[in-house]
């Protein structure tokens, strides 16, 4: 009996997509445990992260953002505030509002982060043969092309 190889072409792509979400899923897993020591939690770290990306936000952006209830964000958020990671300032047009941007402290701090994360991965890949680097190169393309549609 001769066993089938299974190919992306004779595989269904409702199956492809269960191997890549879980193969992605455990990636990004392992990628958020290298981290520096520090005593940021992964909560406040995402926050963090999505002040960065999301720019000019809200509490209740970011609470919304990061899917977690109002009084939720808000203790987050003050932790990041106490630490001089995040700033708050007046809403332009809504005074009951306030602002969060990341300060200097957050930009080196979510630096850092990136930095010994990407040292990680960088080291795992240089395991790898040239050809699987490659393929990881154009994985990463579509990947690219996939998260903006």
């Amino acid at each position: 009996m001769t066993e089938r190889t299974v190919t992306a072409q004779s595989m269904p792509p409702a199956q492809l997509a269960h191997q890549l979400r879980d193969a992605i899923t455990r990636l990004n897993r392992r990628v958020r445990q290298a981290r520096p020591v520090g005593d940021l939690t992964v909560t406040q770290l995402s926050a963090l992260t999505s002040i960065r990306l999301g720019g000019a936000l809200t509490p209740r952006e970011l609470a919304d953002l990061e899917r977690v209830q109002p009084p939720t964000m808000t203790k987050i958020v003050a932790k990041l505030e106490e630490r001089g990671l995040v700033q708050r300032t007046p809403h332009p047009t809504d005074g009951r509002q306030v602002i969060l941007a990341v300060t200097e402290g957050g930009q080196t701090v979510l630096d850092q982060f990136e930095r010994v994360r990407d040292e990680w991965l960088a080291r795992r890949l240089a395991e790898l043969s040239d050809a699987d680097r490659e393929t990881l190169h154009h994985a990463a393309e579509i990947l690219q092309r996939l998260s903006r549609a």
